[in-house]
């Protein structure tokens, strides 16, 4: 778990993503969060039980954490507001890149700004880390907005994808 001023992140076990797949309460009662209605398009559910869960029962330790959905929680409200998480584990450089997105009605208001930076916090701490990546649209302001916030530099375009990058030694 990660905690901001104003968030609290925290990754997913198996059992909880597939509670959180499910919109169920009994995940909201166990991590005392708000029910909030997420409806998961089943290509994602799918994803979720067939690719993401396997790995993460595959992982060392709790580098699961490398695969699993990290829910973003409003300490006020103790509504989900965001996901974020890692897609897929360090590679031989101690690379490991970020995917992110926040839920419509709390977008733009610094939330996934603060997430991110509690994500490069969390990995600061990690020995098998030396870097976070991420890809961006390059229409995506807003995406691009919380990398540059963050400290991230872009590195790499390909097509109309940039890349960035930033260093957690």
């Amino acid at each position: 778990m990660v905690e901001t001023d104003r968030l609290i992140i925290i990754p997913l076990d198996c059992r909880q993503l597939r509670l959180y797949m499910q919109n169920s309460r009994k995940l909201d009662k166990e991590l005392r969060i708000s029910h909030t209605v997420r409806i998961t398009p089943p290509r994602i559910r799918d994803r979720t039980e067939y690719l993401i869960i396997p790995e993460m029962k595959k992982a060392d330790k709790d580098n699961y954490l490398y695969y699993t959905f990290w829910i973003v929680v409003e300490k006020s409200s103790r509504n989900v507001v965001a996901e974020l998480g890692f897609k897929g584990g360090p590679n031989e450089n101690g690379e490991v890149e970020i995917g992110y997105g926040t839920f419509f009605g709390y977008r733009r208001k610094g939330i996934m700004t603060e997430a991110v930076g509690g994500i490069i916090r969390w990995a600061r701490n990690r020995s098998d880390v030396n870097c976070i990546l991420a890809e961006t649209d390059e229409e995506n302001n807003a995406s691009i907005k919380v990398l540059q916030k963050n400290h991230f530099e872009n590195f790499c375009r390909k097509e109309k994808m940039l890349w960035w990058k930033k260093a957690v030694i």
